[in-house]
């Protein structure tokens, strides 16, 4: 419940944000290219709330938070005297239309720009891109365990979340690809990762899966659940505890400690483990507990779980002036992976079920809340990206349709026919309407049982 409230508030401050910054681009060239605007609404609907300011203008937050609008001084919508004729919308050059049209994309691109800078600045936590357990496609390519990516074809790489989005488009174009290492020797090494060995079939997850590669803070041996009343816990084993040595043996990863909890454990010796709690060192002794498996199999266990996710061990954080170029560059190359997953799904090489709607954005957005401030303004720079790009689709009722419309009308000499404005606006609707629905159905079958 607690999550549910607050994927729901994270969602109004994200679209609240982001839409407020969209419209406004269109509201502030407006004014500066002599347009009058009427309204300016945060929301659809029955107004919440709503004042006229002195401009003239009538600013709304509505009741329906999906979006947004800014409407002008038009003459086809009603008859216009004196000074209103010069502040018409629709009587102004096709330039003017269309640099007011392009300026709310053009806001969100800006404001995609100042976030990734401000989160730069921040710092965002992040895992080092250390590869911790090597098997299927990865193993035999000749990766090994230890080795540190530098670099995945073309894009270099500075952490784990870089390698993640860099390696899936990979895997669903199911092509090989040169990745630069430093192996545990420290030594630079290429070694080619043999993605068309990918089964045909796999979705993006599994593709992902496949590759074979596995980061190494997701192998340490650090606990993340305890047993109630469970050997671990009596022994005063706590959440977060990392489990340096079982026995005097080294356990470096999560594997290692079950193995060497199995192999040292017997009736009546207790274990005596080596734990890093902190900065601090901290020697517990705990009787392990023999269970029988499904198959009959015994085995000792200690009543701990791994975490559902591991501590951070990296900070990508640059200087004010360093962060510019840093945003700058991620953001041409989150906007060229975006592009390249549209054209992946338009031609059926990804699959529609990366179509996100309101729900997953919803709890996208308390995940990445809850991770802290740099993960949060990263996820409001994805999104913002994200609607730059989709109102530039040239779909008739998005920016993008309008523009297409102002191209034509800029190359023929008049402006489109009322007929195939009208035609244009129910075409817009039903596509619309069509994608919003695949990407609810998408978002319900994403909360169902696997």
């Amino acid at each position: 419940m607690i999550n549910f409230f607050g994927s729901i508030w994270w969602l109004l401050v994200t679209l609240g944000i982001l839409v407020t910054f969209h419209e406004f681009g269109h509201f502030w060239v407006a004014r500066r290219l002599g347009v009058k605007v009427l309204r300016f609404s945060i929301g659809f609907g029955k107004p919440l709330w709503k004042r006229i300011g002195k401009d003239g203008t009538e600013y709304v937050i509505a009741a329906i938070p999906l979006g947004g609008y800014v409407k002008f001084l038009d003459s086809r919508e009603t008859e216009l005297v004196g000074d209103e004729i010069a502040q018409d919308f629709n009587k102004k050059p096709v330039w003017k239309r269309a640099a007011i049209t392009i300026a709310g994309p053009a806001a969100n691109l800006l404001f995609t720009l100042v976030a990734l800078w401000a989160m730069f600045v921040i710092g965002k936590p992040d895992y080092q891109p250390i590869v911790g357990r090597v098997q299927g496609i990865a193993a035999q390519s000749g990766f090994v365990d230890g080795d540190r990516l530098v670099q995945i074809g073309a894009t270099p790489v500075t952490t784990w979340t870089d390698a993640t989005l860099t390696l899936v488009t990979a895997a669903i174009d199911r092509h090989p690809v040169d990745v630069k290492v430093i192996d545990p020797s420290g030594s630079p090494q290429t070694r080619r990762l043999d993605l068309s060995k990918i089964e045909a079939g796999k979705n993006e997850t599994a593709a992902m899966r496949a590759t074979g590669l596995v980061p190494k803070q997701f192998q340490m041996p650090i606990v993340g659940t305890l047993e109630k009343n469970g050997p671990a816990e009596k022994a005063g084993l706590q959440v977060r505890d990392e489990i340096r040595a079982v026995n005097g043996k080294p356990t470096p990863d999560w594997e290692a400690m079950v193995l060497a909890i199995r192999g040292e454990s017997s009736a009546g010796a207790p274990l005596a483990l080596t734990v890093r709690r902190g900065d601090e060192t901290v020697n517990l002794s705990v009787q392990a507990r023999q269970d029988t498996e499904k198959n009959g199999e015994k085995v000792w266990r200690l009543g701990l779980g791994a975490p559902a996710d591991a501590p951070y061990d990296a900070l990508l954080r640059y200087g004010p002036l360093d962060a510019i170029p840093a945003a700058w560059r991620e953001t041409v190359n989150l906007t060229t992976q975006t592009l390249g997953m549209l054209k992946r799904m338009l031609i059926g090489t990804a699959s529609l079920n990366n179509l996100s709607g309101v729900i997953s954005i919803a709890e996208y957005a308390n995940v990445s809340a809850q991770k802290g401030i740099a993960w949060f303004i990263q996820f409001l720079a994805l999104i913002s990206l994200s609607l730059c790009i989709m109102n530039l689709l040239p779909i008739p009722i998005l920016d993008g349709g309008h523009l297409v419309y102002y191209l034509i009308e800029s190359i023929k000499g008049s402006p489109v026919s009322e007929r195939v404005l009208i035609a244009g606006q129910y075409a817009g609707l039903v596509l619309l309407a069509a994608l919003m629905g695949l990407a609810l159905f998408n978002d319900i079958m994403r909360q169902l049982p696997s």
